[in-house]
């Protein structure tokens, strides 16, 4: 089932265009928190996202290239503002169609369906995992918070990979050591620890203090804290 991510701060628009969507089988979620959008699409991890120009705190086309940072997902803005210079401006920003409010749902609906299928009929869309506002790209070995992004070596990216998929439990230092000998990487207890400690200090370099905390005698943990 596709996923499609509403952005748009009218509620009853924003319901309007879910309730239709659904009708077709879409899973839809819509945001909620528009002073941090980038949260919501990494833990909904949608297929297309239907973005609204107009929206508080910051405009649509300042989230779509958010967005481009991590992903190539399809992004349809659909706005009053839809002269020309908004036009050039959505494809600018990454935007891959524009649909001009007031709108048919029908119409919307096909729109849908058409980018839908010309994107994932192709190609496979990348995958990312999200742990409060912390964005890990799998298809390019990236970690973006804030609007910064960092490059992680092989072994950083499996680590913070593991403890991402089981952010909700400590994860053990064997069962990381395992997953890195996957990669034919020689690693022992002595290894891995200067190698989560090489990690910690590379995410500080994105102001991201405290993400991974050691629970003593059984491994690690994502604990989010904003500050030092």
């Amino acid at each position: 089932m596709y996923k499609i991510f509403v952005v748009e701060d009218d509620e009853v628009i924003a319901e309007s265009i879910a309730m239709h969507l659904k009708n077709w089988n879409y899973q839809v979620e819509c945001a909620v928190n528009f002073s941090d959008v980038m949260s919501e699409f990494g833990t909904f991890s949608p297929h297309l996202v239907l973005m609204d120009i107009k929206l508080p705190y910051y405009n649509g086309y300042y989230w779509c290239s958010r967005i481009r940072e991590v992903s190539e997902v399809p992004v349809i803005f659909v706005s009053s503002a839809s002269d020309n210079m908004n036009i050039v401006m959505a494809v600018n920003m990454g935007g891959d169609d524009l649909i001009a409010k007031p709108f048919d749902l029908e119409v919307l609906q096909v729109k849908v369906q058409a980018m839908l299928r010309r994107t994932y009929d192709f190609k496979e869309s990348s995958s990312m995992l999200e742990h409060n506002g912390v964005i890990l790209n799998l298809s390019d070995c990236t970690v973006t918070y804030g609007g910064r992004q960092l490059e992680l070596t092989k072994n950083e990216f499996k680590i913070l990979q593991m403890l991402m998929e089981n952010s909700d439990r400590v994860v053990s230092r064997d069962d990381i050591m395992a997953r890195l000998w996957e990669n034919d990487s020689y690693v022992d207890e002595n290894t891995l620890s200067v190698n989560v400690n090489r990690l910690r200090k590379n995410l500080e370099s994105i102001e991201l203090y405290n993400f991974i905390t050691t629970r003593k005698g059984m491994g690690y943990q994502l604990v989010h804290k904003e500050s030092k």
